[in-house]
């Protein structure tokens, strides 16, 4: 990563998740990703993980959260960037070679990094997670820009169903090898088997060892997440459309997609690990509603006052998602006696916890959301003193 001075206003990195606002430029981009980042913060890092209010959880299975809400917007949020980071290069023309290497490399980079965040602190290459929320980031953003460097946005919408309608067929009627039938428990569908042949057990989500849920074959429709920027990007940029027609045509694209995804529902579940094609539809149709609302509210109607705390979050949002998985790892090296007394010490990052939080609520979930709020906070209070002196980290 490197580090520059320029303005934010100004910086004309072509990084999906390292965009400043700038004129121009959609500024309810940078907010939503500023949210979706924070939200990501806040859940990713309660004081106690068992202690939890169920909306701040993902769910067990089948069904949707509002935290099962985050990671889609954020690969949603990646094919919109790209559009607006790529676009000038499209309308060119010209062979895409150059620009898709400098896009594998940029991809490349955000796989090493989570890759390193799964080897950190210990680095046990015996038994690293191979693949996670970066590493699919990564190979979504090269997939969506090579699909949208080559191909038209039909030719883009058709690759959206077929991803959607193939994968579905893939997991419902081909059964992993072992078993009769197909089947969609977890462990036992055909992508935690492909995840267990090419991995194996020692590379896979430490939790269960069996599956994966950043897995391989679920990349597949992740990327149709992505697609879903990119095509609604695409419906943003045209110049022969008033503003607020294309808020309406925005608002009723999220109603019919969030009622095909309840729809195909009903045979296909809606299920984040699997990452199904319900699931792309009922996320997309959120996202594609959020974003219509705060392009409205940030962008033709230029209510900015509010925005602040999520933009410095927006702008930076490869540095604290980065970081806020790198320091915490950090801190748990540094021990201290355990102020519990269930162990001789622990970590310093849960002794601040205990030491700080615990004693101050009767409840231990409040205690757990007040240990995520104050990080969420001290992170906004890092990036709004990065943001007031023009510093932006960049892949």
């Amino acid at each position: 990563m490197q580090s520059t001075n320029q303005a934010a206003e100004a910086t004309t990195h072509t990084l999906p998740l390292a965009e400043a606002s700038q004129p121009g430029r959609l500024v309810s981009l940078d907010v939503f990703r500023g949210l979706t980042v924070m939200a990501m913060i806040l859940v990713n890092n309660p004081g106690d993980w068992g202690h939890i209010y169920e909306p701040l959880e993902h769910a067990a299975w089948n069904g949707c959260t509002p935290t099962d809400l985050i990671f889609p917007f954020f690969l949603f949020i990646v094919g919109v960037s790209l559009v607006y980071a790529l676009d000038g290069v499209k309308q060119r023309g010209g062979a895409p070679g150059p620009t898709l290497l400098r896009v594998a490399r940029r991809a490349a980079l955000l796989f090493g990094l989570g890759l390193f965040l799964s080897l950190y602190p210990k680095f046990d290459f015996a038994t690293v997670r191979v693949l996670g929320v970066l590493q699919r980031i990564g190979l979504v953003f090269f997939a969506c820009s090579a699909l949208f460097l080559t191909t038209s946005r039909r030719t883009q919408l058709w690759t959206l169903a077929g991803i959607l309608i193939g994968y579905n067929l893939l997991l419902q009627l081909v059964p992993a090898p072992g078993q009769a039938t197909a089947q969609l428990l977890p462990g036992h569908d055909l992508g935690a088997w492909l995840d267990r042949t090419l991995l194996t057990s020692a590379h896979l989500w430490k939790v269960s060892k069996t599956w994966d849920p950043e897995g391989l074959l679920s990349t597949l429709p992740a990327v149709g997440t992505g697609l879903l920027g990119v095509v609604t990007a695409q419906w943003l940029r045209r110049s022969d459309v008033p503003p607020a027609e294309k808020v309406v045509w925005l608002f009723i694209d999220a109603a019919l997609l969030i009622v095909l995804g309840m729809v195909w529902n009903s045979w296909f579940p809606v299920n984040k690990s699997l990452w199904t094609s319900s699931y792309v539809l009922y996320t997309g149709g959120m996202a594609v509603g959020g974003l219509a609302l705060l392009y409205w509210l940030c962008d033709v109607q230029q209510w900015r006052g509010w925005i602040k705390p999520f933009l410095v979050y927006g702008v930076n949002a490869i540095t604290v998602f980065f970081l806020s998985g790198l320091i915490p790892r950090t801190l748990s090296l540094i021990r201290l006696p355990d102020p519990t007394g269930k162990a001789a010490d622990t970590g310093l990052k849960e002794w601040l916890y205990q030491t700080l939080f615990v004693p101050l609520f009767a409840d231990p979930r409040n205690a757990s959301l007040a240990g995520a709020l104050a990080l969420v906070l001290i992170w906004l209070g890092i990036l709004w003193w990065m943001y007031s002196r023009r510093i932006i980290i960049k892949v």
